[in-house]
C-alpha cells in the first residue's frame, strides 16, 4: 500500500469542489484513502495526523495544493491525470482550463461581472473582500474564519459603498435568478428573501417553490449578521434592496435567533418598507402577536414559505397544519418499542435548530452540539440512553472531511456508531438537495437505514424513519427521485422540516 503525496505550488482551488473531487477520488478502483485540498496549517496537521509525511508537505504553503492519497497499484501519474481532468471537469487528453490567478485578472476578463465570490481560506478572504469592495464589486464571502472584527469593517465598507457584503460563511443565495454555492433551482416570482442562515433559505425558497410561489432574490448574509456586533448591517440593506425593487411584492427574512436589539430593528425596516413583510427567528418562542404593524411573524421555515405565498397571491392548500392522521401515528408508535429514544442526524444546521426547538416547546429533553454550553450540551462522542439531536454539519463533525451535504457517507457513518444504543428506536433527518450538494444523497441515506434496522434487529428491537427533503423538482438530484428513493426504502417523508419533527414528537408521547 502506497502513500503518494503531491504538491502544486501557487495553484489555489475552491474548497467545496476539493472536497468533492476528494471523494471521486477515493472512490476509484485501488484507492484506499485521498484528501484533496489547499495546504493551510489545519490541513497539513490532519494529513500528517493520518500518516501522510514528505518534505514537500512540510514547506506547502496556504496557497498551495495538496494531493494525499493511500492506494494499491496505482501510479502516480494516473493520480495527478485523475485530479487534473476532475479539477475541470474535463477528460483524459483534454487541456486544463484557464483560470484566472488574481481577482484583478478575473476582472479583466469579465468586465460585466459585478458580483465576486470568494471561498479562499478565512485569513486571506477579508482581503480579498476588500479589493473587491474597493472596484465596486458586490461580494458574497463563502469562506469561513474571518474574524469578527474584520466583517464589520467589510461591512461598514459596504454600507457606505452601497454594495453587498454577503457572509462570511454565506452558503446560500440567488441571485438575479442564479443559484449561488449551495442553492436550488427555484422558480422566478414576486417573493424577496433576506436570511441569516443558509439551510434556513433553502427551505423556504424550496416551500415556496413547492407551493407554486417565485422569488425574485434569495440574499444570503452570513450567520452573525444579526448579532450585536455586527448589527443586522446586510439584513437590513437587503430589506431596503428589496424595497426599492419593483419586481418584490413580499419580503421574506429568516434567521436563527438574533440579538434582541437587531430583531427590533428589522422590523421596524419590514414595517417602513411599505410592502407585505413575514419574519421568522428560528428557536425564539412565538409572539403573543402574530401581526405587528403589518408584518406577519411565522412560526416555522415552513410556515414563513406558506405566508409569504398566501401575501403574494398565490393559492396554497388550507389543511396545512401540524396536525397529523392519528391512524398514521398510532401505526407508526406501534412499531416502535416503550422507551424509545429520538436520534436526530442533521446536515442543515438551521433544520437541526428548528427541529430542536419544537421538542424542546413539547416538553422534551434533548442532548445536542446545537447548545453552546450547559448539561444538555454535547460533542461528538457517542451518547446512550437519552434523546439526541446532532448538526453533523458543525466543526467537530466536518474538521478534515466533507460536509455532510457533499458527502452523505459521514451520516451513515454517525448512525452505525449511535445504533449501537439499544435504545434509539426513532430517526429523524434532512435532506438537502440543490448545488454543491451530492448527487444522489438519498440512496446513500437508505443504505444508512437499511443499516439501522440490521442492527436494531440484533437486540430484536424495530425502528421508524422519518425524513424531510428540502428541494425542488428541478433540482438537480430532482426531489421526486430523491422522496422515491426514500420511501422505497421504508422511510416516512414529511412535507418539510418541522412536519417531520412534529410527526416523531407526536410518537414519542406515545411510546414514553
Amino acid at each position: 500500500m502506497n502513500r503518494i503525496v503531491i504538491v502544486r505550488k501557487d495553484c489555489y482551488y475552491d474548497s467545496v469542489l476539493l472536497l468533492r473531487i476528494s471523494r471521486e477520488v477515493e472512490a476509484s478502483s485501488g484507492v484506499v484513502d485521498a484528501v484533496v485540498a489547499m495546504a493551510t496549517p489545519q490541513n497539513k496537521e490532519l494529513l500528517k495526523d493520518a500518516g501522510y509525511s514528505a518534505p514537500l508537505l512540510d514547506s506547502a504553503g496556504p496557497n498551495d495544493l495538496v494531493i494525499a492519497v493511500q492506494a494499491e497499484n496505482v501510479p502516480q501519474a494516473k493520480i495527478e491525470q485523475m485530479v487534473a481532468n476532475l479539477l475541470t471537469g474535463g477528460r483524459a487528453g483534454e487541456e486544463l482550463e484557464h483560470r484566472p490567478a488574481t481577482l484583478a485578472a478575473a476582472v479583466c476578463e469579465e468586465p460585466d461581472a459585478n458580483l465576486v465570490l470568494i471561498s479562499v481560506p478565512g485569513e486571506y478572504a477579508a482581503r480579498e473582500a476588500r479589493l473587491a469592495l474597493a472596484q465596486g464589486l458586490h461580494v458574497m464571502i463563502f469562506s469561513d474564519n474571518v474574524s469578527l472584527e474584520n466583517e464589520v469593517a467589510l461591512k461598514e465598507e459596504a454600507v457606505r459603498k452601497g454594495l453587498l457584503c454577503m457572509g462570511p460563511d454565506c452558503g446560500t443565495a440567488i441571485i438575479n435568478g442564479k443559484p449561488l454555492a449551495f442553492a436550488n433551482v427555484i422558480r422566478p416570482g414576486s417573493i424577496g428573501v433576506v436570511g441569516a442562515s443558509g439551510t434556513g433559505i433553502q427551505e423556504v425558497t424550496c416551500c415556496i417553490h413547492r407551493l407554486g410561489g417565485g422569488i425574485t432574490q434569495a440574499i444570503g448574509t452570513g450567520g452573525r449578521d444579526l448579532s450585536d456586533e455586527v448589527g443586522g448591517k446586510m439584513t437590513l440593506m437587503g430589506i431596503t434592496a428589496l424595497a426599492e425593487d419593483p419586481e418584490t411584492e413580499v419580503i421574506a427574512v429568516v434567521s436563527k435567533p438574533p440579538a434582541s436589539r437587531v430583531a427590533e430593528q428589522v422590523v421596524l425596516a419590514l414595517q417602513h418598507t411599505g410592502k407585505q413583510c413575514v419574519v421568522h427567528f428560528v428557536g425564539e418562542p412565538p409572539r403573543k402577536e402574530k401581526n405587528e404593524g403589518g408584518v406577519v411573524f411565522a412560526s416555522s421555515l415552513a410556515g414563513t414559505a406558506e405566508e409569504a405565498c398566501r401575501l403574494a397571491g398565490v393559492p396554497i392548500p388550507t389543511n396545512l397544519g401540524l396536525e397529523h392522521d392519528s391512524a398514521l401515528v398510532e401505526e407508526l408508535a406501534e412499531l416502535v418499542s416503550p422507551g424509545a429514544k429520538l436520534l436526530g442526524l442533521f446536515c442543515g444546521g438551521t433544520t437541526a435548530h428548528e427541529a430542536l426547538s419544537l421538542f424542546t416547546r413539547h416538553g422534551f429533553e434533548i442532548l445536542s452540539n446545537l447548545y453552546e454550553d450547559g448539561p444538555l450540551r454535547v460533542d461528538d462522542t457517542r451518547h446512550e440512553s437519552a434523546h439526541v439531536i446532532l448538526d453533523l454539519g458543525a466543526d467537530e463533525f466536518t474538521a478534515g472531511r466533507p460536509h455532510p451535504m457533499i458527502d452523505p457517507v459521514l451520516r451513515n457513518e454517525r448512525l452505525e456508531i449511535e445504533m449501537s444504543d439499544p435504545w434509539v428506536g426513532l430517526l429523524l433527518f434532512d435532506l438537502i438537495l440543490g448545488y454543491g450538494s451530492h448527487d444522489d444523497p438519498a440512496s446513500v441515506l437508505a443504505q444508512g437505514v437499511h443499516r439501522a434496522r440490521e442492527l436494531a434487529r440484533e437486540h430484536e428491537r424495530k425502528i421508524v424513519a422519518v425524513a424531510s427533503i428540502t428541494g425542488t423538482p428541478a433540482d438537480p438530484q430532482g426531489y421526486d427521485r430523491q422522496r422515491r428513493r426514500l420511501e422505497d426504502a421504508g422511510v416516512v417523508v414529511m412535507p418539510d422540516n418541522l412536519r417531520a419533527a412534529a410527526l416523531v414528537a407526536a410518537m414519542l408521547r406515545r411510546v414514553v
